[in-house]
């Protein structure tokens, strides 16, 4: 269950807690039973009906079939229904359930099988707009999901491998699996802003690019055949860090990291080799001359750094060589190449 939908039934349902512990008084078919006391249910079909002892208002109505607690399940609060689902004999939920808001407005309604949400989950904003997507299989867990606004706009979106969330959603055609081209989605933020694009291949990410309240880039991370590119900006739209990597098919190997000033100057610059190793480590100063160059070759355990350092007038001021061991340590910070979530801030 994702959590925060589970927030949003704890939420919900804070009334039935108090009346959990309330005193009921419970019937069966006219007759008083205590669904505590095996002996008073032994055998019993029917629909129990628990009340409140003090305001006489209905808390409970639970199907007995046989002496066994199995069937329709509902939960009332202030006497308004908020809470209607199914158990199988295990005590598990099976078949379908819903939550409501006290106006009776739906909150969230689900399939269960055994215990196990399957199909398609969906939540509701008090508004009655779909607030929450969701495709559950068996076994895997959520496969897909996408979210709303209250107002109805995208605010994130999950894609599986192939479409799993029509007819709520048109996932075939926004996670890209329709037509040569990459899926074009906007994400909003609650007020309506505009707060990331997304691209989608066949259910890939293949592009993400986050906004911010100015409508200038934040970050873009781009992935095009097995080289994947991460870009941050500051809030005036300057470039301060890039991140071009390999994906393999066990590794994630940098290839090229940069680093640059808040006026857009490149101040740092590192490589690496297809394999991952060191290839070379360069500095600036903010007026574009090199600060430092170190340059790695050699093969083996122990390679050779040849390093030279500058003065800002671009004058040599040192040079050194070392020996020294290095692995292939290129990973990246993430690797996102499967299914993937991007949520607007």
């Amino acid at each position: 269950m994702n959590p925060r939908t589970h927030m949003a039934w704890m939420s919900a349902l804070m009334g039935l807690a108090g009346a959990a512990h309330a005193v009921q008084d419970c019937e069966l078919n006219g007759a008083p039973v205590n669904p505590a006391n095996g002996y008073t249910t032994q055998g019993k079909t029917g629909l129990m009906r628990c009340k409140d002892r003090d305001s006489g208002e209905l808390q409970r109505e639970q199907e007995l079939r046989n002496g066994v607690f199995m069937g329709i399940v509902r939960y009332y609060d202030k006497g308004k229904l908020a809470k209607e689902q199914s158990v199988n004999a295990k005590g598990n939920l099976h078949g379908r359930a819903r939550e409501l808001y006290p106006d009776g407005q739906v909150l969230r309604e689900a399939t269960y099988d055994d215990g196990h949400e399957l199909g398609l989950v969906r939540s509701f904003h008090p508004n009655g707009q779909l607030r929450r997507l969701a495709f559950y299989a068996d076994p895997g867990g959520e496969r897909a999901a996408a979210e709303f606004t209250p107002g109805g706009q995208l605010s994130a979106l999950r894609c599986a491998d192939r479409p799993v969330l029509a007819p709520a959603f048109d996932d075939a055609r926004l996670c890209g699996f329709v037509g040569p081209q990459p899926s074009q989605v906007e994400l909003f933020d609650g007020k309506g802003g505009l707060r990331a694009r997304l691209s989608f291949t066949t259910g890939k990410r293949v592009r993400s690019e986050r906004l911010y309240d100015n409508g200038k880039p934040e970050s873009l991370d781009e992935l095009s055949g097995n080289q994947r590119t991460e870009q941050r900006f500051s809030s005036e739209g300057v470039k301060r860090y890039e991140l071009v990597s390999l994906i393999a098919e066990r590794s994630v190997l940098k290839q090229r990291e940069s680093e640059y000033s808040e006026r857009g100057t490149l101040v740092r610059e590192q490589r690496w080799t297809p394999a991952g190793l060191p290839a070379s480590d360069d500095s600036y100063y903010l007026n574009g001359q090199p600060r430092s160059k170190t340059a790695y070759s050699g093969d083996g355990l122990a390679r050779v750094a040849d390093i030279s350092e500058f003065h800002d007038n671009g004058q040599r001021a040192a040079q050194a060589a070392s020996a020294r061991r290095h692995r292939a340590g290129g990973c990246s910070r993430s690797a996102c190449t499967g299914a993937s979530t991007c949520r607007a801030g």
